[in-house]
Formats: C-alpha cells, sequence, structure tokens
C-alpha cells in the first residue's frame, strides 16, 4: 500500500518477475580505459550496409578510469570518450577522440583525479601543508564539464552534455573539442539534462534545477530555432540566445527535491516526473568537508508517491490538477502522445531507484558467483503506459476511471478535489521477462515522437550490460530478438530509409562488444522491419560500453536525431 494515498501497489516487483542468472560472463573488459582513435580508420564489412545510409553515428560514454594512482570510483565518472562510426556508400570508417574537458586536461596535468565527478571525490592536493589541505574541504567543488552521456543538438550545432550546467561543443566529423558552454549564462538554472527533446518548428527543449532562498524549483526550458542567416555562413561559436524558462515547478520537499534523467514530451504538452528518488541538500552542503561523493546524498524514498506535473507546452502554464502514481522510478521515456482528450505516456520504469548508485566499477568488474550475486539483486525497468486525463474539474465524478482508450487498462480516477490517482498498463507480455526488461529506449523519432506509434527499438537486460537488442510492437506487445552469447550491444538507433512510407521502413545500428576477444568490437545494422542482421563493420580497435548515441543523416536537410531519454 502507499503509505500517501492508502492506494494498493501494482503487481511483484520487476525484479522478483524476471529470471535469476547463473554463470554470467566477465564485463570487467568493457569497463577499461581504451585509447582515442583520433584518425579515421578503416572497416572490414561482413554481409551489406546499405548504400544509402550516408552520415556518422556518434557515440558518448566512459572511457578512462584513472590517472596516475588515482581511480574512479563509478562507471559515471570515467572521461568522456566520444566515437563516430562515418557510413558512405557501403562502407564505414571509425574514428574516437577524448573530449578535452577541463577536467580532462587539469586531471592529465597533474597526472591524478583533481575534478570531482559522480561517486568520486577528488582529494586534497598532497603537495599543500596540512591546514591547506583541511581548509580546501571546505570549498564547494566545482561542477563538472565532463560530458559523458550524450550527444544533443542545438540551433544546428552539436554538444555533448552530462547533467551539469556545462556543455562542450564538439564537430561530428572531427571530433574536436570546442567551446566550454555554461547554461547560467543564458537562463537561470544550475544544470541540464543530456535528454532534450526536439519540436518539429527546430525549437529545443530541456530541464533544469535552480534553488535559492525562494526554494528548490523544476525548470523547463526552450532554446528556439536557429535563425536564417540569409547568404551569410554561420559564426562558429555556442549559441543558446533566446533561451528562456517557461515553466518553473516548485518541489514538493524543498529540503529533498527529486533526481531526474529525463521528461516527457507530446506535440502540446511536457510532463514533468517527479519521482522517490531524492536529493538530501543539506548531505550536499557537507558532502564537500566530510568526503563523500555527489551519488551519496542520492537515496530511494518508496514512501513517496510518483508526482507527474503537467505543463502546456505553449503557454507554460503548469495544471493545478496533481496526478499521482505509486512509487516508481524512470530514466527514459519512450513516446508520449494525445489521444481521446487523454495523455499516453509510455515510459521505462523500476521498483528501486537504488540502482543509479550501484553501477560501482567494483561492482561492474565482479566475477563467478559475485557477478551473478550483484545482477540478481538489481532492478529490471519495464515498459508501462500511464494515461493523464486532460480535462479535470469541480464537476468530474470520484472514483470512475477516466480512462476510455480502446484496449488501455492503465486507469486514473479523481480521488479529491484536483487529485487523481494513475496506474499503469504493462506495456509487455512474459516473453520480454526472459530477456531481463527493456531500457535505452528509441523510436522513429523523426517522424513519431509526440505522436501515436507502434514500434520501439531497445535493449533487453539480462546481464548487467545490455545483451540483447528487441524491437516491440506495443500494440500487440510482440517482440522480435538479436541475441548471442557473450556479445553486449549499445543503446540502438533507428535510420529512417529515404522516401519510407512505413513507420519501420530503415535500420538499426548498434555498436556490438565481445570481451572475451581483443579488438573484436563491431557496428551492427539490422533490417529495422524483420530485425535481420543486414551487415557488420568490424573495427580493429578496443572499445569501452558507453552511453548515448545519435545519427547525424547526411541525407536529409533537417537532421535527424534520435535521442535517448540518458545513463
Amino acid at each position: 500500500m502507499s503509505k500517501k494515498t492508502g492506494k494498493p501497489l501494482q503487481n511483484a516487483s520487476s525484479t522478483q518477475r524476471c529470471p535469476l542468472a547463473k554463470g554470467l560472463v566477465s564485463i570487467a573488459a568493457l569497463v577499461n580505459s581504451a585509447e582515442e582513435t583520433p584518425q579515421p580508420v578503416s572497416t572490414h564489412i561482413k554481409g551489406t550496409i546499405p548504400s544509402w545510409i550516408n552520415g556518422s553515428f556518434l557515440r558518448n560514454g566512459p572511457g578512462k578510469f584513472e590517472f596516475g594512482k588515482d581511480k574512479y570510483s563509478h562507471w559515471f565518472d570515467g572521461m568522456a570518450m566520444m566515437h563516430r562510426f562515418y557510413v558512405k556508400d557501403g562502407d564505414v570508417t571509425y574514428n574516437s577522440s577524448f573530449l578535452r574537458s577541463d577536467s580532462y586536461t587539469k586531471n592529465s596535468e597533474k597526472d591524478r583525479i583533481v575534478v570531482s565527478e559522480f561517486g568520486t571525490i577528488a582529494m586534497p592536493d598532497p603537495c599543500k601543508n596540512i591546514f591547506a589541505r583541511f581548509f580546501s574541504r571546505f570549498k564547494l567543488p566545482q561542477a563538472t564539464d565532463n560530458a559523458s552521456v550524450n550527444f544533443v543538438k542545438y540551433k544546428g550545432d552539436y554538444f555533448v552534455s552530462t547533467e551539469t550546467n556545462y556543455m562542450r561543443r564538439v564537430d561530428p566529423d572531427s571530433l574536436e573539442t570546442k567551446e566550454k558552454v555554461d547554461w547560467t549564462q543564458y537562463v537561470a538554472v544550475n544544470s541540464a539534462t543530456a535528454h532534450p527533446h526536439y519540436g518539429r518548428d527546430g525549437a529545443t527543449y530541456n530541464m533544469g534545477n535552480s534553488y535559492g532562498k525562494s526554494g528548490f524549483f523544476y525548470n523547463i526550458v526552450r532554446v528556439p530555432p536557429q535563425e536564417t542567416e540569409g547568404d551569410g555562413a554561420k559564426e562558429d561559436v555556442a549559441d543558446l540566445y533566446g533561451a528562456k524558462v517557461i515553466c518553473s515547478i516548485p518541489a514538493s520537499e524543498p529540503r529533498r527535491p527529486s533526481y531526474f534523467h529525463s521528461f516527457v514530451m507530446s506535440e502540446n504538452y511536457i510532463v514533468f516526473i517527479e519521482q522517490p528518488i531524492k536529493l538530501d541538500m543539506l548531505k550536499a552542503m557537507l558532502y564537500q568537508v566530510q568526503g563523500k561523493s555527489f551519488n551519496k546524498i542520492m537515496t530511494w524514498d518508496p514512501k513517496c508517491d510518483t508526482i507527474f506535473h503537467l505543463v502546456n507546452r505553449h503557454t507554460g502554464e503548469c495544471s493545478a490538477v496533481r496526478y499521482r502514481g505509486e512509487p516508481m522510478f524512470t530514466l527514459h521515456q519512450i513516446n508520449a502522445y494525445e489521444e481521446g482528450g487523454c495523455l499516453v505516456m509510455d515510459m521505462c520504469c523500476g521498483d528501486d531507484g537504488a540502482v543509479i548508485g550501484d553501477f560501482t566499477l567494483e561492482n561492474l568488474r565482479r566475477g563467478g558467483e559475485e557477478l551473478d550475486k550483484f545482477y540478481n539483486s538489481m532492478c529490471r525497468n519495464l515498459p508501462r503506459r500511464y494515461v493523464i486525463p486532460l480535462t479535470v474539474d469541480e464537476d468530474t465524478p470520484m472514483d470512475q476511471n477516466l480512462v476510455n482508450l480502446s484496449l488501455c487498462t492503465a486507469t486514473a480516477k479523481k480521488t479529491g478535489p484536483g487529485e487523481v490517482y494513475l496506474t499503469y498498463e504493462e506495456l509487455f507480455n512474459d516473453e520480454l521477462l526472459q530477456y531481463g526488461g527493456l531500457e535505452f529506449p528509441q523510436i522513429n523519432y523523426a517522424e513519431n515522437n509526440g505522436r501515436p506509434y507502434r514500434y520501439v527499438y531497445a535493449c533487453g537486460f539480462g546481464h548487467v550490460f545490455s545483451d540483447s537488442l528487441l524491437k516491440m510492437d506495443v500494440r500487440t506487445k510482440e517482440l522480435k530478438a538479436w541475441r548471442h552469447h557473450g556479445l553486449f550491444p549499445s543503446e540502438p538507433v533507428f535510420v529512417p530509409a529515404p522516401n519510407a512510407t512505413e513507420e519501420d521502413d530503415g535500420v538499426v545500428m548498434s555498436v556490438i562488444i565481445n570481451p572475451k576477444e581483443d579488438k573484436s568490437t563491431f557496428l551492427l545494422v539490422l533490417d529495422a522491419k524483420t530485425f535481420t542482421e543486414l551487415g557488420r563493420a568490424e573495427v580493429p580497435v578496443n572499445i569501452p560500453y558507453g552511453t548515448h548515441g545519435v545519427f547525424n543523416d547526411m541525407n536529409q536537410t533537417a537532421v535527424t536525431v534520435a535521442t535517448t531519454h540518458r545513463n
């Protein structure tokens, strides 16, 4: 039962429902430091890479886990490494580069960790005297610009992003690091997600925190489209001018705001999900003094309900209705669309938000029974559908299901003045449980984001890291899968075929890593419709397991950005 509402919780936990693992393959090689490949190298093609594909598959993720004798503690802490697979005329080349962030540069110069990251605190300089080291504990650490989560796009420029107030502009071809961009110089936010959404008018939407004397706020930010330059060339500088906060949502608990990784957007609405992963602000002020890293201030509090804040994307008006649901956590949303007076939201959800802190390098480098034990204790994420009724007022009847969509089992009931309680529909059948759940979801974003859709492409998690690629029909809940023992695929990205007439006309790309063989990584290309292999490009280098990516499609005047809703 939810302690706040007294409503019954739904079903057994996702961990309990998925099969236990035994004899898992070691993934230690997937989180080892790699060497960059600054100049493009050829790959060996097997099968056929469709000749119509013309563009760059860009990937991001941690790639260096130590400086000198200092070692990072958490997978998220590794220095950002950018990867580019350039595909043209059925051929593929590969290059990579470490992001030359301030964090990377300072650490390299000192040959030790001098900038704190999510799970690793930078220790005082041993060359300082004891008093200088003591007082350095009382200085608040500067936010990192180690942007290792995603490639994002604003006004035609590519950036790499993490979850602080800093991004780095990059060249999507050479992977050259350009200037550091500080969100606080444009809008009053202290951070921003690495999972923006893109409107069809060219505007980009994101969310960021702000806090001060007036409290803690979750802010929706709109960056306008790139202005037409006429005959003049676009100036080669970062441009976030015109960005503005369109809505500020006060935290339900100002001293314990919620962590968030992404948000929901349809054609007319944005939904911010205030989930029970809490940030203890008092601990945040003390963690540097105590020598504790940022991840230690995050706690999972299942006593709290999940709150869905509904905002009109065009006016910035936040609904006065409070939509609640049972405690859950979500990192990545699949899609959202409006139908029959409701907002349908599909997302990957779990029942234990403590999992974020579990991805320490110590855990990931376990072997044998210890690795099995770690995996079997982890929360598995499963796709769920929530439905928000858009018109709720004093005349709305109490305790009646307000969702009237065909074949939908999600419910929404008014429980009091301005209060609606949501229950979800399970957006899968039992076959998915054999793949360990579903995460890193992708859709045909250019055509279907914010609109009714049918297919989602994702990773299955029968291991700590993804060990399968999945295509699911959200109408029938039928699955197609690509799975080979001992191979670990990255987040899939859908690339539409030219002149496509159906939602799944195109290909799905993923980077596949084999931890048992040296330099055995390959770029996999699947037919999106049949989910069968068309070809692969074998890369003669070692590539660590990454986070998110996009496809920079040269065939289209408006670049297709296949976003992930995160890490």
